[in-house]
């Protein structure tokens, strides 16, 4: 099975993606790993992005398809693989297709995670973790016993600076802009598969197993 995973910020893509690698014994490919682990290990795709970054630039396709090309010959990636957070844009997916047929791996589908805008500003805005243990908390849909208490240790209960309304709907905006038009790009493939994102985590693998059925 060889996949991109597209879906906007709070679609539950991250969490889906990870549930499909285990059951299929296949890798998923976040390129923000790709790139950090490059930049540690000084790898001279490494230097590059390390570069771009200190000069304050966007990392260009270039390297991180070249990363992606190394990924993918990795043993565990044998068998297929998931692409999460990448492409981004209509030039990156191209530039992804052709080093995939020049290897002989194209993909087979791009899954599209889909959820209403307004219910991504209150999965978003509504998360609160606990500062003690981790644990994650959403006052809208899964909200703790006491209002700003962790239920397992009591902890308080706070919000991530970036999860206000404003941050979180220019976000939406740069997805909707940006990286909708992938949406159009892999329908004209014949490659997109459009799953319902709204639902708990189980109902929503249900139907993403039921869209990926018969992919190798």
């Amino acid at each position: 099975m060889r996949i991109v995973l597209l879906g906007a910020p709070g679609s539950g893509k991250g969490t889906q993606g990870k549930r499909l690698a285990e059951e299929h014994g296949i890798p998923q490919i976040s390129t923000g790993d790709l790139l950090r682990a490059a930049v540690a290990a000084g790898t001279p795709l490494g230097e590059r992005a390390r570069a771009a970054m200190e000069a304050g630039q966007l990392v260009s396709d270039d390297v991180v398809v070249g990363l992606i090309r190394e990924r993918l010959g990795g043993s565990d990636a044998a068998g297929g693989f998931i692409l999460d957070g990448f492409p981004r844009n209509v030039a990156q997916a191209e530039a992804l297709d052709s080093m995939l047929e020049e290897i002989g791996r194209p993909l087979q589908a791009a899954l599209h995670i889909e959820v209403d805008f307004d219910i991504l500003m209150k999965r978003l805005t509504g998360r609160r973790t606990c500062e003690e243990c981790g644990q994650m908390y959403n006052i809208y849909t899964s909200p703790p016993r006491v209002e700003g208490r962790c239920d397992k240790c009591g902890g308080r209960l706070v919000q991530r600076a970036d999860d206000n309304e404003e941050t979180i709907s220019r976000r939406l905006e740069v997805y909707r802009s940006q990286t909708m038009p992938l949406i159009d790009y892999y329908h004209r493939q014949g490659k997109l598969l459009d799953v319902d994102g709204d639902g708990e985590v189980d109902e929503v693998h249900a139907r993403i197993a039921g869209q990926l059925k018969g992919l190798a």
